[in-house]
């Protein structure tokens, strides 16, 4: 597990400007360095600019170069299966992977496989066994926090509803049924009344958020399972004025400390992103070098809310 000082390390650097560390051609440098390639679910929000500071960081301490990138939307399903596809052409010594669709990139992945190319997924896994570790949040247990601290603050009763990034990755899957399963098993005055998706996009969740909150005007909360899906709860609040909504959020961005530390949103969960990438690329340099890999690499989750926000354990898994 990436330790608390190196994660402040990492967030007190500079951004790299280039999304390739080192030069060379693929698949390593003449030099022998290898070369790790990784694709992300997206790129623009705050979370993926933050586990790619992790990767980078792993990868000047391991000497290998690195590649990442990821398609503008978490909703591209097909862009990002083309940049596996480009990707693997470029004959990486090994491969960080966070499926948008679980599903989707199996075939492409057992291409890598078949070449003996080691894959490392982060995030959020696909439904095969080919990656020999996953790095990664238990999204049930992080969402089933989020369940607890939604009933904490409505009183244990009461109308609530998801509005989710998507129902095909296993972030999406998780989150959803985490919170979801929570309310069910231990808050039987709690009705989950609704499930939107929004595609991890702000604009789209904020329709969603709206859509739900008109129809069900008695609405006490809403849980939005990302970024996107929580600044547009946040700002569908905003629009209808709904200021004794309980808005409970996933993951980190300036957006959602604002909203935190001016009111509009109770608390989130965090994540920790840097530690993702960091990860992701320690594991893959283990398994070129035929080291033995941990299955399952538990990254680790917090609650956060204007108590604690400023609290250094906090500040050191948030990002904006």
């Amino acid at each position: 597990m990436l330790s608390l000082s190196m994660v402040l390390s990492a967030c007190n650097s500079d951004s790299a400007n280039s999304d390739e560390k080192d030069s060379g051609s693929a698949g390593g440098n003449d030099d022998g360095q290898k070369y790790v390639a990784i694709i992300s679910k997206g790129f623009q929000h705050q979370f993926w600019q933050a586990v790619k500071k992790g990767a980078e960081q792993a990868a000047d301490e391991m000497d290998v170069k690195i590649t990442f990138e990821g398609p503008e939307s978490e909703s591209q399903v097909d862009k990002q299966v083309e940049m596996l596809r480009a990707v693997l052409d470029k004959k990486p010594d090994a491969l960080g992977f966070a499926a948008l669709d679980s599903q989707a990139s199996v075939p492409l992945l057992q291409e890598a496989a078949d070449k003996k190319i080691p894959i490392i997924a982060f995030d959020s896994g696909v439904e095969s066994d080919l990656p020999l570790a996953t790095a990664a949040t238990d999204s049930r247990a992080a969402a089933a926090l989020a369940a607890d601290k939604m009933a904490e603050h409505i009183g244990g009763k009461g109308k609530v509803a998801v509005v989710a990034h998507d129902q095909v990755s296993q972030t999406g899957i998780q989150r959803r049924d985490g919170f979801v399963d929570k309310i069910k098993k231990d808050y039987p005055d709690i009705e989950i009344v609704d499930i939107q998706y929004g595609g991890g996009d702000h604009l789209k969740s904020t329709d969603a958020a709206k859509a739900i909150m008109q129809a069900h005007p008695d609405l006490a909360g809403i849980f939005g399972t990302n970024e996107g899906s929580a600044i547009g709860v946040v700002n569908a609040v905003s629009e209808l004025n709904k200021k004794d909504l309980v808005v409970i959020g996933f993951d980190s961005g300036k957006q959602q400390i604002d909203a935190i530390k001016n009111g509009s949103m109770t608390g989130a969960i965090t994540q920790n992103p840097i530690g993702i990438g960091y990860e992701t690329v320690k594991a893959a340099v283990a398994a070129i070098n035929g080291e033995k890999v941990e299955k399952n690499i538990d990254t680790g989750f917090f609650w956060y809310d204007k108590e604690n926000i400023d609290d250094k354990e906090i500040k050191a898994v948030l990002y904006e």
